[in-house]
């Protein structure tokens, strides 16, 4: 009879360890990470990827106690270093960067019918860092006061005003297609080979308009050579408090930001993952971090698991709208 009840009792205990298993989250492979880690960077250095990657990949330094190495692999509009990151080693020791870049190439590629440079599901999404409303400026001498003026003044007369953005389906003309369509108006498009280049040619009144994040717009808005007209967020931002968004204003549907994430690769086990996911949290609160990225007139806008999915979706589908209402531009 004890004997028996002992069997009982032991089966019983494994059953129990066995659904502890089951219920218990996997753990990092011991000591994780024990070696370097890489963050791939899809785009040249010194943009807006690199203003917030290199504080954050600090911060990770400081988390894990590891290096991290930060790799810029430019090309195809960020195709191509999206894609290196798709296929590295699921090892969870390389992490990629990307931005809006990531909806608005798979986009572009079913609009024109073409094999997929870059499919969205080749990445695993980790956490949201930061999501940047857009600033559509003008100089300073232009003659609106404010976007309501802009927008009457481009229906009277339709694809006259220019602006100038770093691409057909780039994260400055993405914005300025959404709000044309809700304001119901049309403006000539002037594509220039990045943002800066575009912010020049309206200061210089070549052009009228272009658009940029707030913390590259802030300083010609206070030094009293630019006008700011809309902010494209949900929200106004902190470096410019008086800029009305589109929402605001009556323009529905129109929100577009300049986001910046981390990603790893589908493969990725569940713990690695997992790590990444809590040492990201953790960067959110390092006070280096903190200050490097408000010094750079950038907010935090931490998300992960459903929330940042969530975000993605929404953001795909915005985007591809964007890009359908431009049509094919070869």
């Amino acid at each position: 009879m004890e004997t028996t009840l002992k069997r009982q009792l032991s089966r019983r205990g494994a059953l129990g360890l066995a659904l502890a298993g089951i219920t218990q989250p996997a753990l990092a492979q011991p000591g994780f990470p024990n070696r370097a880690v890489s963050i791939i960077i899809p785009f040249p250095p010194g943009g807006a990827t690199d203003l917030i990657a290199r504080p954050y990949g600090a911060a990770l330094q400081r988390h894990w106690n590891q290096s991290v190495v930060l790799q810029n692999r430019g090309g195809a509009g960020g195709a191509l270093g999206m894609n290196a990151g798709a296929t590295a080693r699921p090892d969870g020791y390389t992490g990629v960067i990307a931005h809006v870049a990531f909806s608005s190439i798979p986009a572009a590629d079913a609009l024109f019918q073409r094999p997929a440079s870059f499919e969205r599901g080749s990445l695993a999404p980790i956490a949201l860092l930061t999501a940047d409303p857009l600033i559509l400026v003008v100089k300073a001498d232009a003659p609106w006061r404010s976007f309501q003026e802009f927008a009457a003044d481009a229906r009277r007369r339709p694809g006259e005003i220019a602006y100038g953005s770093s691409g057909p389906y780039s994260a400055i003309r993405l914005p300025f297609e959404m709000l044309a369509q809700a304001g119901g108006f049309r403006l000539n498009h002037v594509p220039y080979s990045g943002g800066g280049p575009a912010m020049t040619a309206v200061l210089g009144g070549h052009i009228a308009a272009t658009a940029a994040t707030a913390a590259v717009a802030a300083p010609q808005i206070r030094s009293g050579a630019m006008r700011a007209l809309v902010n494209t967020g949900a929200r106004r931002v902190a470096l410019l408090p008086d800029v009305p968004t589109a929402l605001e204003l009556g323009l529905a549907d129109v929100e577009f930001y300049l986001w910046v994430g981390i990603f790893s690769q589908p493969a990725t086990p569940a713990a690695e993952r997992e790590a990444w996911r809590q040492a990201t949290e953790a960067t959110t609160k390092d006070p280096e971090m903190l200050r490097q990225l408000e010094a750079a007139g950038l907010e935090l806008d931490h998300r992960d698991g459903k929330a940042f999915q969530d975000f993605l979706d929404a953001d795909f589908e915005r985007v591809q709208a964007a890009v359908n209402r431009i049509g094919r531009v070869e």
